[in-house]
């Protein structure tokens, strides 16, 4: 059986680049939403969604420019705010302190999910013939809850994909990246908007004993929809 604190795994360490603004309350609870930057080998960073109780912020010094470690869960939720029903992805915070010297020997973004793969991915290869596949990976909670999050993978881990079936138990390894994308609107216009995916860099076939829910493929959105967030 799954132990769902262990099946969605995340630690990013990094700076607290937006305020923090009300996202919404859960019996009496209040909930946060802020960015985090977190860097990468290279100079570039991912801007990261996080979300954290304010019961969290209660004994914490949160202000923009901190340098903060995260532990938590990559959650997904519906967007109900706009017309089109959206997936939006965020760190979900189990824990949160000031860095220390010894954070920086640790990895920065690093994410563990064991779930289930609820469409056939798709495996395609860049104009230069770098081997990419897309995932779907459903990742069971509580309460009969689900999060679904794409994946992204690479080489001989996206050539393997071709075999994975819909409802394989599948233990992922990796970071979770952002990108920025250019959004065609309806009156012609068009604005830049962020996506983000998880890419593995390691993945692990599980055992099928924990059936993945029936309805997993259908209570998903639509390729289009996954990971954006307007």
């Amino acid at each position: 059986m799954i132990n769902y604190l262990d099946n969605n795994q995340i630690k990013l360490i990094g700076t607290i680049v937006s305020d923090k603004s009300f996202s919404h309350e859960v019996y009496g609870e209040g909930f946060y939403a802020f960015d985090l930057e977190v860097p990468r080998l290279s100079d570039t960073s991912d801007i990261i969604p996080v979300m954290i109780s304010e019961r969290l912020l209660a004994d914490f010094d949160f202000h923009v420019g901190a340098k903060v470690v995260v532990d938590g869960q990559y959650r997904s939720y519906n967007n109900m705010d706009t017309v089109k029903n959206k997936l939006v992805l965020t760190c979900f915070v189990k824990e949160i302190r000031p860095q220390t010297e010894e954070d920086q020997n640790i990895n920065s973004n690093e994410i563990i999910l064991n779930g289930f793969i609820c469409k056939k991915p798709i495996y395609r290869t860049t104009p230069f013939g770098r081997e990419i596949a897309d995932i779907l990976l459903a990742v069971n909670r509580a309460y009969n809850k689900s999060d679904y999050i794409p994946c992204i993978a690479w080489g001989r881990n996206a050539r393997f994909c071709q075999s994975i079936e819909v409802g394989q138990n599948v233990k992922v390894f990796g970071r979770i990246q952002s990108r920025q994308y250019e959004k065609k609107l309806d009156d012609g216009t068009s604005e830049i908007r962020r996506a983000y995916e998880v890419s593995v860099s390691k993945m692990e076939m599980e055992s099928n004993e924990n059936k993945a829910d029936e309805n997993t493929e259908n209570k998903a959105s639509n390729e289009e929809q996954i990971g954006y967030i307007s």
